[in-house]
């Protein structure tokens, strides 16, 4: 089994994106994204790079045209299916869709209603599926990695689960039953510091559109460039202690006492102990930016770590695979994300016992 491809598919509650964004790894599109990602990431490491794409970037290009294509391919479906069940004929005056229809409240729709530019919509809709395409399931196979390695870690993971569904043989979660992260707080912490050592976008790069002062008094003309690499600031030793290298999850919660402690000398009980999340500063953690510019997709990130990890920690137990270079530390291919290089060949086998 190989972790962190991008067979793992994204579901999507938009119905004109679902058959788009739910695509194997082979697809035109995944192939055109893949290599464009890591052609563009190698323009950092590479001063000549203008004169490199004139001479041998007819497939960068190439690329890129598939990935336009696939974006005005999802606009072009929007607007079909808009014009199939006369949508238009159900707005309101505000722009909204009164139609019972479930396409009616999608997210195209609102990008179509509120740009009307149909290409800069396609950029929008790419904007979205890129940025949650690759993230999340690179994070989970840099998580699994990690735990493979820490087994303790993964029974402090099934132990909290035991105590939050006691008694539970099967961990069956789905959205009715799905738990929260603050439910989950030290799953939610070893996820929080899988991010931490390998954050998805391990670099930054932005540009001031106006002059301005960075807090610590640090002024930026217009135009300027500013570079952070999240990966160096997550590892830093001023910021997370000697043990910045280390992956400890503990590092995210405090232990707090459970119950009021004259009640519990009165009865006799000895203290109860519980996981608190400690919560990081933007400026220590920066893997989801923060003020205006933080990541929209945060909240979802995290539900869908946190579910993936607990479900298939207490159903599975992951083993990294053998043979030449396994055992070794896994490394990063270039690329704009952190995807790991030729994924991560492990064994799995189910934990239930087979009759």
């Amino acid at each position: 089994m190989f972790l962190g491809r991008s067979e793992v598919r994204e579901r999507h509650t938009d119905p004109t994106l679902r058959s788009q964004m739910d695509m194997e790894a082979s697809s035109p599109f995944s192939e055109a994204f893949d290599f464009a990602s890591g052609a563009i990431g190698e323009r950092f490491q590479n001063p000549l790079w203008k004169l490199t794409n004139f001479f041998f970037g007819a497939r960068l290009r190439s690329a890129v045209a598939e990935v336009k294509r696939f974006g005005r391919s999802i606009v072009e479906t929007a607007v079909r299916k808009r014009a199939e069940t006369n949508i238009d004929g159900g707005k309101t005056g505000q722009g909204h869709s009164t139609s019972d229809d479930p396409l009616s409240g999608s997210l195209i729709n609102f990008l179509i209603d509120g740009i009307g530019d149909h290409e800069i919509v396609a950029d929008a809709a790419l904007n979205y599926l890129s940025a949650g395409r690759d993230t999340t399931a690179q994070s989970l196979t840099w998580t699994f990695y990690l735990l493979m390695r820490h087994p303790s870690i993964v029974r402090n993971i099934r132990n909290e689960l035991n105590t939050l569904f006691p008694g539970l043989r099967t961990l069956v979660l789905s959205s009715n039953n799905l738990p929260q992260p603050s439910a989950l707080p030290y799953t939610m912490a070893v996820f929080n510091e899988s991010l931490r050592l390998y954050p998805p976008v391990p670099f930054e790069i932005k540009q001031c559109e106006l002059a301005t002062t960075l807090p610590d008094g640090t002024c930026l003309p217009r135009s300027s460039v500013v570079v952070w690499c999240t990966w160096a600031m997550n590892r830093s030793k001023i910021t997370w202690g000697p043990d910045a290298d280390c992956f400890r999850p503990e590092r995210w919660l405090e232990e707090e006492v459970v119950g009021d402690s004259e009640d519990r000398h009165e009865r006799g009980v000895s203290k109860q102990k519980r996981w608190k999340p400690i919560t990081k500063t933007a400026f220590e953690y920066p893997v989801f930016h923060g003020g205006p510019r933080s990541c929209l997709g945060r909240k979802m990130a995290e539900l869908l770590g946190v579910f993936v990890v607990a479900s298939l920690v207490w159903e599975f137990d992951f083993a990294e695979g053998n043979g030449p270079g396994y055992g070794n530390e896994r490394k990063s291919k270039n690329s704009l994300t952190l995807p790991m290089e030729e994924g991560l060949p492990c064994y799995v086998t189910s934990r239930r016992q087979v009759p």
